[in-house]
Order: C-alpha cells, then structure tokens, then sequence
C-alpha cells in the first residue's frame, strides 16, 4: 500500500469550497496553521496536513502541526505532531524545525516525518528524523544527519506512485560553493540515503517539489528571494535521473506565481479526472503568522511538455471524482464607485473599464462600492488591487532592498468596512505586485440579505505607511452550498 499517492474512491465529495490566500479557519474556528508543510493520505481515506506551527513571538521552532480532513478544504486540529523541546540539541525552540514532511513507511509500519534541522544561524544545515505509530503523532526524534555528507536547506519529499519509491528534494545552501539542488533516493524504509539521482546545478533555486504524470516527471522550485514571492519554474523529464529539461515560468509573467512559493504537490486519481495540486506558501515576512496558503490546480500537457498552474479566486475540488468547479462571482467595479478625500479615479489601461481608483489612505480618503448583494450569511469576497511599493526586486538575488539583509514593505494593509458599521474593520492584507499587474486576495465577509450593502475600502498602518492598494474591482460569491446556512 503506497499511502502517498492519492488514491481517493473512498473519500467524500468536498463540502468546502478552497480559497487560496483565505484566512482559513478549522474546525473550531481558529487559523490553520500549518506552514511550508505537506499533505499526506492514510488507508481510510483521511488527508493529514502538516506544516510549520508559527505564532507571534514563536515564529520559528514552534514544532509541526497536524490537521485531519476528508475534503481538502474542512480541516481538524491535532495539535502538534512534533513538539519542541527545551534544551534539545536539534529540535529546541530556539532551533529551526522548517518544511516537514510526512510518509508511511511499510517496512517498519510507522510514519516518518522529515524536515530542515538547522540552528537559528542555518549553519547546520541538516536533516531531521521522526517517526509515529500513527499519522497525528506524537512524533519521536530519531536524529539529524547530513544527507550523504552534504549541505541541507529548504526540503521536499517526493514518492512515485508507480514503484512505491521515495526520494528527498533539498537545497545545499546559500554559500557559492552550493546553490544545487539535490534528488535523493531512500531506502525502501524511507528512513536512510542511499544514493543521488540527480542534482540541479549551480540553478540557484529552492522549495522542490516533483508532480508525476504518467509519462512525465515535473519538479516546480522558486527562486531564491527570501520571503519574497517570486516567479517559480519547472523542469521536466522522462526519469528521475534525467535529463531534465529547462525551467519556464508556471504562471502569468511577473505575478510571482500569484504571491506564492512552491513546497508541495499531490496527485489526486479521481473516479472521473486526475487533477495535480499545487501547494505554495504565500508568506509575510512582516508577521509571518499571517502567512497563508495557495492551493491552485495545475495543467499538465504532456505532448507538449507543459505545467500551469491555474488561478481561481474560489473553487471547489470533489477529491472522489477529482473534478474542479470554479465558483462564479458578480463582479462590482472600482470605476463605478464612490471616491472620498484624496481617493481618485485615474485612467488605467490594464484595469477594468480603463480605470482604476487610487489614493486610498487612512480612514479619510477611500473607496465605497454600493448596491452589493448579499445573501445575509458568510461569504467570500476578493479585492482585485495593484500595489507597487516594492518594485526594486527580482527573481534573483541581491534585489534593492538585497533580499537578505534588506527592509521592505512587503504588503499594504486595508480596512474594509461593510454598511458603515466602523466598529467591525475588518483587515485585507494586499501583497505586492509588479506595474499593471491586478491580483486579488479575499476576505469572507456577511452582508445583509438583499442588494443594498455597501463596502468600504481605507488604508492601515502596515508598519511603514496607511496606504491602501490600487482598486481595480471586487468579486462576490454566493455562500457555500453544503455550510450549513
């Protein structure tokens, strides 16, 4: 029994829809937080999610914790699956315990977890070892070795459906003596090297992940721009060991991927379609507890050896047939709306209708659409904006600011207030972009029933300024059909 391939006719259809960039909420209402992590399956037919447990004040070496779901979208807390320990020499608080990830073994019968072990300096540069007799933990620390005598960095797990084979994706590091990027085989226990398969070289690229077709070999790396989104690129191959092609861009040019960085990806065989997920990692340097997640659909074209990955702002994936709906929104467009103070319309021949509003600053000069229709319960809704705050940057290293030792902005912050209740603010994180290029980022928001609600949209201190993001439109979509409401 290979658990990580997605094998998926005993799971549920999803009640949920996914929204990447949401601030996803699990089952008892409280963030998800399971960073630069993994999705793995159980025999039943459970997907346990793993990730980097980061809060404010403990936003590294907080342990790993885990989640249970059934749809990939409605998602139960277990707490943290490998806890900290004070006075550890690898898993301390003060250490790094960063992109865990998790397979079943069949030959020792457990679950073993593996992930960057490094110091707060990332001069160890190392991989740790954990093992459960069951998915949710807890996990018992095994060791910390250097795979094969090598470097370590940003870490990936990849298992072939075909053979059963599993096989470690790692960066060596930033030194110049390094900037590689490794593909290692396990023993058939998953739990020791054995040999390399095949090294990216002197690419200078980091969190791997690999997406097998069943023709082809995909391996998706982002740059190295520190925490700052970049545009990620795949190779291709007809074998693990090679050749591999050369890397192309996934997605829209200079959209860095939508915000995101790649770590993870799953291969969902459905009843009616296989659909490939990519699994990024949308982070906040400035609050890396704000962090969140983008899941998007990948299109893979083997006879012209081609990966997408594919932006919806709201959608709904069957992981039983593996079929993908995109939710369909009402549209309500900055052109049409109200300006007040500073905020202004100005021509803008990449936004809607040739416009977009700007100058949005503070709670005095903002952005009101009127004549929305709600349906009286929670729902999603996403900002299309433009923020170029930061355009001094690449996909490359040593960017203005230089992405190591450097300070920037990283995202506006806007309020949003819905029918003048300006007691309820709610805060709409917008992430940089480059010069005509409009993202959106969502917020589940109520409005009353009816089609006269009014949103609100001012700027928030950011830690810099109380600018809010260019406005190009807003997305409403209806509520969820299986939530309950």
């Amino acid at each position: 029994m290979i658990f990580s391939v997605v094998s998926l006719l005993a799971a549920v259809v999803s009640a949920k829809y996914i929204v990447p960039g949401g601030r996803w909420r699990d089952t008892a209402g409280e963030l998800v937080n399971a960073h630069a992590g993994c999705v793995t399956l159980d025999s039943n037919g459970t997907f346990w999610l793993f990730g980097e447990y980061k809060v404010q004040g403990q936003v590294e070496g907080g342990g790993v914790s885990v989640y249970s779901s059934t749809d990939l979208a409605t998602w139960e807390h277990h707490g943290l699956a490998l806890e900290p320990i004070e006075g550890h020499p690898y898993i301390a608080p003060k250490h790094i315990i960063q992109r865990p990830k998790v397979v079943y073994s069949e030959e020792t019968g457990k679950w073993h977890m593996h992930w960057h072990a490094d110091d707060s300096k990332y001069s160890l540069l190392l991989q740790g070892f954990a093992t459960s007799d069951s998915p949710q933990g807890p996990y018992e620390f095994e060791g910390a070795i250097s795979p094969l005598g090598n470097w370590s960095q940003d870490f990936g797990i990849f298992t072939d459906y075909k053979d059963g084979r599993s096989y470690s994706l790692y960066s060596n590091g930033d030194r110049r003596e390094g900037r590689d990027v490794y593909l290692t085989a396990y023993d058939t226990a998953v739990q020791n090297l054995t040999e390399v398969v095949h090294r990216f070289d002197k690419y200078d690229l980091e969190a791997p992940t690999i997406i097998q077709t069943e023709q082809s070999y995909y391996a998706l790396m982002s740059h190295k721009t520190g925490y700052r989104p970049n545009n990620v690129v795949a190779f291709r191959a007809d074998k693990l060991e090679g050749p591999w092609s050369q890397p192309w861009i996934v997605s829209p040019l200079n959209t860095r991927t939508y915000n995101s960085q790649s770590g993870f990806s799953i291969r969902i065989n459905g009843t009616e379609k296989t659909t490939y997920l990519y699994m990024g990692d949308q982070w906040d340097s400035n609050s890396l507890w704000e962090s969140r997640y983008i899941w998007l659909p990948m299109t893979i074209d083997d006879e012209k050896k081609d990966l997408s990955v594919d932006w919806y702002d709201v959608y709904d994936l069957d992981v039983k047939s593996g079929e993908v709906t995109p939710i369909e929104g009402k549209p309500y467009f900055a052109s049409d709306a109200e300006t007040a103070g500073e905020a202004f319309h100005q021509e803008a021949n990449f936004a809607s209708n040739g416009v977009i509003a700007t100058g949005i600053y503070g709670n005095d000069s903002t952005v009101t659409f009127s004549g929305i229709e709600g349906a009286g319960v929670p729902q999603w809704i996403s900002f299309y904006y433009q923020n170029i705050d930061d355009m001094g940057f690449g996909d490359q290293p040593g960017g203005t600011p230089d992405r190591i030792n450097g300070t920037w902005q990283l995202r506006r912050i806007s309020s949003v207030v819905v029918n003048g209740k300006k007691d309820d603010v709610q805060t709409l994180f917008q992430r940089d972009t480059h010069k005509g290029i409009i993202l959106s980022t969502p917020l589940e928001l109520t409005l009353n029933k009816g089609s006269n609600n009014t949103i609100t949209v001012g700027g928030l201190w950011n830690g810099f300024d109380t600018k809010g993001a260019d406005l190009d439109r807003i997305v409403v979509y209806p509520p969820e059909s299986k939530s309950g409401y």
